[in-house]
């Protein structure tokens, strides 16, 4: 994710935060500030939003593990103010699979909150929870707090949290996925809507989670929708035959004249006759600016990229799109380049496809 900083890595899952972070920590320490706080509170107060913070990676850090059971590997995690998120390669495929591994994060904040409530009790550090805020009591009785808290939230039957996850894997197990996802979507945007009425008469920050809640609904119904319009479809009837590639020793001028003369943005990088590397219209711009026309494309180019054999489905290219920087992925048969798949051509083949199945189903 663009303006993340790396800050760690476990079990080859890199860590980043994002730089919006930063806010987060500027308004505590400008709260606590503005409020007369010592230099010691205002360092608990950091030190408590750190800690909250550390218990959100061990979360998301319980659905990438469990989803690694499965060889679903994790791309990484990034910190956001609202929260974490974990970058799963794929959906898992089974309903019992998506279940466990959306149980996990939760799980891992029961696990926490259990472990500190037993170190409560035997150093008798408790304080009553009438008294207990999350700015005042005792550190450890917060931090417990904020991962029932944790666990709770996520636990609601909305996408994007957890709990939108588990009610569509029961679901599932009943239905088809499809219908399974729009019912748990439609429940989810219902509970955004009643957040966002209640947002108005007594808390608005109700308001920002009932948009968070509608957004992350609709995205993953989108998703979901576009999975099963590819099913079953050959890559062969979608991919882009009419298109342009590029040597590595080209200067990056060439890609310049076929940009301004056509649509293509992204350009496959052939040496030799072998795909050697995809250069992104981001790419060709950062290029230019630096080193300007005349750099090889070499220098420019993306050399870690996907690729996919004209035998297979479309929805196994567009699984390979999710999860590649490149928005390309060079089709291939016996070694040979014969096309491109990107997001926007398959998006534009979904469209064409319901645009058919409407005017069949008027016809008939």
């Amino acid at each position: 994710m663009k303006w993340s900083w790396r800050i760690g890595e476990f079990r080859g899952i890199g860590v980043y935060v994002h730089a919006t972070f930063l806010i987060l920590i500027g308004f505590i320490v400008l709260s606590h500030w503005s409020s007369g706080s010592s230099v010691a509170k205002t360092l608990e107060g950091v030190a408590f939003i750190l800690a909250l913070f550390g218990c959100v990676v061990l979360h998301e850090f319980g659905h990438a593990l469990m989803a690694a059971r499965y060889g679903i590997k994790t791309r990484d995690i990034t910190l956001l103010p609202i929260g974490g998120l974990a970058r799963l390669e794929r959906i898992p495929d089974e309903p019992l699979q998506e279940l466990w591994v959306a149980l996990a994060g939760p799980a891992v904040n029961v696990v926490i909150a259990a472990m500190l409530l037993v170190a409560l009790q035997f150093t008798d550090s408790w304080t009553p929870l009438e008294e207990l805020s999350m700015g005042s009591g005792p550190f450890l009785q917060r931090i417990m707090l904020v991962n029932v808290i944790l666990a709770l939230f996520n636990m609601l039957p909305a996408f994007p949290m957890d709990g939108g996850r588990v009610l569509r894997a029961l679901l599932a197990t009943r239905l088809e996925y499809t219908q399974a996802t729009n019912i748990a979507a439609n429940i989810g945007q219902m509970m955004a809507l009643a957040f966002g009425f209640l947002g108005f008469f007594f808390n608005p920050f109700l308001i920002f989670i009932a948009l968070f809640v509608w957004i992350g609904a609709a995205q993953e119904a989108s998703i979901v929708q576009m999975k099963s319009a590819l099913a079953g479809i050959p890559i062969m009837r979608a991919m882009i035959t009419d298109f342009h590639s590029l040597g590595s020793r080209d200067p990056l001028a060439h890609a310049i004249e076929h940009t301004l003369a056509g649509t293509q943005q992204d350009f496959p990088v052939v040496d030799d006759g072998q795909v050697v590397g995809v250069l992104t219209r981001k790419d060709l711009l950062a290029a230019l600016t630096r080193h300007g026309p005349d750099a090889p494309v070499g220098e420019a180019m993306q050399t870690e990229f996907e690729t996919a054999d004209a035998s297979e489905m479309l929805e196994t290219a567009f699984r390979r799109l999710q999860s590649c920087p490149c928005r390309t992925v060079p089709v291939q048969r016996d070694g040979e380049l014969v096309g491109l798949v990107t997001m926007e051509n398959v998006g534009e083949f979904v469209a064409i496809q319901a645009a058919s199945r409407n005017f069949a189903s008027a016809g008939t």
